[in-house]
């Protein structure tokens, strides 16, 4: 009786680590998407803004003299 017991807990405990290793893997993987969507755009904004301001100020102060 102990022994089926220890048995029925022993699978119990396996699909309570399989679920929780799948619920980890799925929250790395919303980890790793929010960062590539959210974060690196606004990492390359970060460069892009600047040099963007730079060339329309170029322009705009090259349009001065007309």
């Amino acid at each position: 009786m102990p022994e089926e017991r220890l048995a029925a807990m022993e699978k119990k405990i396996d699909a309570i680590y399989e679920t929780t290793e799948r619920t980890r893997k799925y929250f790395l993987w919303t980890l790793i998407v929010t960062l590539a969507v959210f974060i690196l755009p606004g990492i390359v904004l970060m460069f892009a803004v600047p040099s963007f301001i730079s060339n329309y100020s170029a322009t705009m102060s090259g349009l001065e003299g007309l």
